[in-house]
């Protein structure tokens, strides 16, 4: 368990680097800041030449001018150099001309201060300084972020900063020889191109080292899906690093006497790593296959199990699916008997035990503290256990109901593993009788990705044996608030469930769609807990509604070579931003710092 914290924080923190490199201004606010920052610039500019009150009214031009210029670079960037690139649209090329304008401003700035004590010439020579930078700026986020040949790239960077040379033209024109700014600038572009190249290198080397691919490719294809939504490209990344593993899934079928009636199917594979890449959507697409092949209501909460057995791609979920769907039809629901639900809670965590003729599912929570991912021998434990106690099958389940804050792994395992052995002695001495099951799911409109809530809505199982109710809540969600759960269970009770228990379905399909610092929100964060508590409701009273007597099976399906992302593969891709920010950090002063030397002994002569 200590290895899948130290896997899930190194998770958190990429998450974190990436997300950091969304937070814009809307399109208007850019425009509005950029204004300020040209105009400004454009004062100073004039101020540092020529001290006087005209000099006032020609800074204003200047600032105009170089707003228009800077607006007309966008739109030709957006539109006709960068057109069909899926990442710069209009706002963030605009907000690529204003950081370029952040950077450049300190520089027009000192060079303005330094115009009074040293000379005219210094403003001319701290702006050009600042162009130098603005280049390296726009070349390195440009070939780090774009997916556009070398020739467009090259244009893209270098049109910004020229064109923002022209207006100053005019107001340089009887204090420095144009020709020598010409010079300079061709000198610039080739040597601030070198340098920025060298850093990519440096950086690229990063990822070759760790995971054998460049550090920029892995971050375009994450900016790729990120941005809009394309996944290939990172998948393609997750194929080559994946690993090969047999993938168990186990599966309980409860028939009536028409057809199936409802579907467990719990995969030992992590519904991850983001959004749509790898199994993030796996949770909701089973269900949707299972309930279209059988014409059932499915559900598919979490094993016990960590982001090491994600899937690598959509090509990997199929393969899943389909090896499901062929496979249930494969094996009868036959045992007609079952004990009522058992819960035990000790100490840290709480175990639920309902066995069905010779098997059992056995879930896991540690609700309030925070319930995240258990490891696999957990689950090897339980079905020892359940051997032990003459059980052929156990299907055990991972609530993932709370999220708050750390836990003491150690004492959370010794914890579940007391906790087992109590539940197991309690159930399996229970009497079996014929039960009832009723089954319902519903899309709740009030709630999207973004709130939290996965394509698989809620789904609600009652289970009737004699007078006890037990419902098992399944929500297509990556965790849930602390003391949410409680909530739930309670307005259930009201409704005449007897016992129950609320599960996530740990869909990563709500991840890396927000830029809050977990990048996604767990089900009751961003949302109305009234209004979700109704729908909970209305869908275990849709579920008493249709009580009816079932057969129940289980089948253990194993899929082979199915290809997951693996904990090595992993933790290298998520290691490696926090490596790559410290070569840079490393690199930076020295690289840059020699470039402007270099730059500083052309523009004495200026």
């Amino acid at each position: 368990m200590v290895v899948e914290e130290s896997l899930n924080q190194h998770l958190d923190n990429a998450v974190k680097h990436y997300s950091s490199l969304f937070k814009l201004p809307s399109h208007k606010k850019i425009i509005f800041y950029s204004a300020i920052v040209c105009v400004v610039g454009g004062l100073l500019n004039s101020v540092g030449l020529y001290f006087s009150y005209t000099s006032l009214v020609k800074g204003i031009i200047l600032g105009f001018s170089l707003l228009f210029v800077t607006l007309l670079s966008n739109y030709v960037l957006a539109f006709s150099v960068l057109r069909n690139d899926p990442i710069y649209n209009l706002r963030r090329t605009a907000a690529l001309s204003f950081f370029s304008w952040i950077l450049w401003f300190p520089f027009i700035l000192m060079g303005s201060i330094a115009a009074l004590f040293l000379g005219s010439i210094w403003s001319v020579r701290l702006y050009l300084i600042g162009f130098s930078a603005v280049l390296i700026l726009r070349f390195i986020v440009l070939h780090a972020t774009s997916s556009g040949d070398c020739k467009r790239l090259f244009a893209a960077s270098v049109l910004l900063p020229f064109s923002c040379l022209i207006p100053l033209m005019f107001l340089w024109a009887n204090v420095v020889d144009i020709q020598r700014i010409f010079l300079f600038s061709v000198y610039a572009t080739i040597l601030c191109l070198l340098s920025g190249y060298s850093f990519i290198i440096l950086l690229n080397r990063v990822g070759e080292k760790i995971a054998g691919i460049t550090s920029l490719q892995i971050l375009k294809a994450f900016l790729l899906n990120w941005v809009v939504n394309i996944n290939a490209p990172f998948e393609t990344i997750l194929e080559r690093l994946g690993e090969e593993r047999d993938i168990k899934v186990s599966v309980a079928k409860f028939d009536s006497y028409k057809s199936t009636k409802a579907v467990i199917v719990v995969p030992s594979v992590h519904p991850g790593p983001f959004k749509n890449v790898g199994s993030s959507l796996l949770p909701s697409l089973l269900k949707t296959a299972l309930e279209q092949k059988l014409n059932c209501i499915a559900c598919v909460p979490l094993g016990l199990l960590g982001h090491e057995l994600d899937l690598t791609s959509q090509h990997q979920n199929q393969k899943i699916i389909e090896a499901i769907t062929t496979s249930i039809f494969d094996f009868k629901a036959s045992e007609t008997e079952a004990t009522p639900l058992v819960k035990v809670s000790k100490g840290l965590a709480t175990a639920c035990c309902q066995i069905f003729g010779k098997s059992a599912i056995v879930t896991f929570s540690l609700a309030p503290k925070t319930t995240e991912d258990f490891p696999q021998e957990l689950a090897l434990f339980v079905r020892d256990e359940a051997k032990k106690r003459g059980l052929q099958h156990c299907i055990v389940i991972n609530a993932h109901n709370s999220i708050d804050g750390a836990v003491n792994q150690k004492e959370v395992l010794e914890a579940l593993e007391n906790v087992t052995v109590s539940c197991l002695k309690s159930a399996v001495y229970l009497k079996r009788k014929t039960f009832k099951v009723g089954v319902s799911t519903l899309i709740p409109k009030d709630f999207t990705l973004s709130n939290g809530m996965g394509q698989g809505g809620i789904t609600a199982l009652v289970v009737q044996v004699d007078n006890q109710k037990a419902a098992y809540i399944v929500i297509d969600g990556n965790n849930m608030i602390s003391g949410l759960r409680e909530k739930i269970l309670s307005a259930l009770y009201s409704l005449g469930i007897t016992e129950g228990e609320i599960f996530t379905t740990d869909t990563h399909s709500v991840n890396a769609l927000t830029l809050n610092a977990r990048g996604y929100h767990p089900i009751g964060e961003a949302m109305d807990h009234k209004t979700l508590i109704d729908y909970i409701e209305a869908a275990v009273n849709s579920a008493m509604a249709n009580l009816e007597h079932v057969k129940v099976g289980y089948k253990d399906i194993i899929i082979p070579k199915v290809k997951v992302i693996g904990h090595e593969p992993l933790e290298k891709l998520c290691t490696l931003p926090d490596k790559a920010i410290q070569r840079a950090k490393r690199i930076l002063i020295p690289l840059f710092g020699f470039t402007f030397i270099l730059l500083m002994g052309f523009l004495i002569f200026i």
